[in-house]
């Protein structure tokens, strides 16, 4: 019996990360072009019966940053055995290493390791990284090719890996659970004042959004209908200085008026009622940007 019980559960525990035909894309490339659609086409060569989506291919050229933060943005709503492939590569066809790291939630990421796991990693927790090895897990004549690892490595090597034509194993060696990491603001509270990040905008509407959870406001005390004092720094220069109102809805207020709020992924953020933020008050994102908050 107890036997059954300990097969049961490798079972349960197998089945949790096994893949499930899902593939997720996300890359730098825009869809100006044909880059997007012959990763797709590679993927599809590998199997007919996987199950292809879109992230996003609007990270900015060359940001890594926002490439991670999309991946924690995303991948925790997508179930578990879902492959992502990730291709903001900057520094393709030099030394960095192109990896698969599967996640204590059972979700792979098929990706450069230059930053991009920076996030995921901390979010989802690292089970295993392998490195992809390039003699088995490329695609078949594209040796010559040097600049086009996202169709030619990571379409191919995350396409095997979500149709089961490999296992996770197969991918290459193990490495150590480490990945390399962007540094960052990490919300802290002192003396009555927090300290966060803006790792990102809401680009569609220019809304600017912080790291600076719900658990580390609440150190403030403040609840919706208050007002927050509001310092953002671009460096050592502060750019933005006031009180705002702390709204749960933008309905709240009169179009056109500065709010706070949470966004949908309960972080504090900065908003206009059917406005800009950022391009009226020439607020941006990245790690020279910080925000502090207080009474």
């Amino acid at each position: 019996m107890k036997l059954r019980i300990l097969l049961f559960l490798c079972v349960v525990t197998f089945s949790s990360y096994a893949q499930n035909n899902v593939l997720v894309f996300q890359s730098d490339f825009g869809l100006k072009d044909g880059a997007v659609s012959a990763m797709k086409g590679v993927a599809m060569g590998v199997s007919t019966d996987l199950k292809i989506f879109d992230l996003t291919h609007e990270i900015p050229a060359f940001n890594i940053w926002e490439a991670a933060y999309r991946l924690s943005q995303t991948a925790q709503y997508y179930p578990a055995g879902t492959v992502f492939v990730s291709v903001c590569d900057p520094g393709v066809g030099t030394a960095r290493h192109s990896v698969v790291l599967q996640t204590k939630s059972g979700h792979f990421f098929v990706t450069p390791d230059n930053g991009t796991l920076t996030l995921i990693a901390e979010q989802l927790g690292i089970q295993e990284i392998r490195e992809i090895d390039e003699v088995k897990n490329r695609r078949q004549n594209s040796n010559e090719s040097y600049t086009f690892h996202g169709r030619d490595v990571y379409a191919f090597t995350g396409a095997r890996l979500a149709s089961k034509t490999i296992t996770f194993e197969e991918v290459g060696p193990k490495l150590p659970n480490e990945v390399v990491k962007i540094d960052y603001q990490k919300p802290v509270f002192e003396n009555g004042v927090i300290k966060g990040g803006i790792p990102i905008l809401d680009i569609q509407y220019g809304n600017v959004w912080t790291n600076i959870d719900k658990k580390t406001f609440a150190n403030l005390n403040l609840k919706a209908g208050d007002f927050v004092k509001i310092q953002i720094l671009n460096g050592t220069k502060k750019v933005y200085d006031g009180k705002l109102k702390l709204v749960n809805t933008f309905g709240e207020v009169p179009v056109g008026t500065d709010v706070t709020y949470f966004n949908s992924l309960l972080n504090f953020s900065l908003a206009v009622n059917q406005g800009s933020f950022s391009a009226k008050h020439k607020i941006y994102s990245g790690s020279d940007w910080s925000i502090l908050l207080s009474k």
